[in-house]
């Protein structure tokens, strides 16, 4: 199990105001969830996300650079780790509900964000985080699927040695 206390988070959004807001009502209503950043820009979230490895990442959908949408779906190729972040679309734009839930989102915000919405995000983020060693099987599976579409084909066996009393016959 998690210990939810020792949860990071990054913040992506090209609204500085906002993404200030949002950090306030995250610190009120998860007083230990640790924001390692705050970026304005999609590629700025990527790279941050793949070198700090926050557990959850709040992710606005229209942002310079890469959209968030881009960001999300780049975390869910080529994520290093056992467990990608938890990601948490906040945006104005309602349109994009249903590619973030393709790209695997644990909740869709939309702006301005209600504070008790926002709390009861807060409680599917800590209950999701509290089974995560449990999905580790299902999160090695797919990596090893996503590996496996991307490995070249081997070709097919053509002969097999086997062994026949003190010899061996080829088959």
């Amino acid at each position: 199990m998690t210990d939810t206390a020792n949860t990071r988070a990054l913040i992506a959004d090209d609204e500085p105001i906002l993404a200030a807001a949002l950090q306030q009502e995250l610190a009120d209503l998860w007083p230990t969830l640790e924001i390692v950043g705050i970026v304005h820009d999609g590629d700025d979230a990527l790279a941050r996300i793949l070198a700090d490895k926050p557990d959850v990442v709040f992710l606005d959908i229209r942002m310079p650079g890469a959209s968030g949408l881009e960001v999300a779906q780049a975390i869910a190729e080529d994520w290093p780790g056992e467990q990608a972040p938890l990601i948490v679309f906040v945006t104005a734009h309602d349109e994009f509900a249903l590619a973030a839930f393709e790209r695997e989102a644990i909740d869709y915000l939309t702006k301005p964000v209600r504070t008790d919405r926002l709390a009861r995000t807060v409680a599917r983020l800590q209950q999701r985080l509290a089974q995560a060693p449990e999905q580790s099987i299902d999160t090695l599976a797919r990596q090893m699927h996503r590996l496996l579409d991307r490995a070249p084909a081997s070709p097919p066996l053509q002969w097999i040695r086997a062994g026949v009393g003190e010899g061996s016959v080829p088959g």
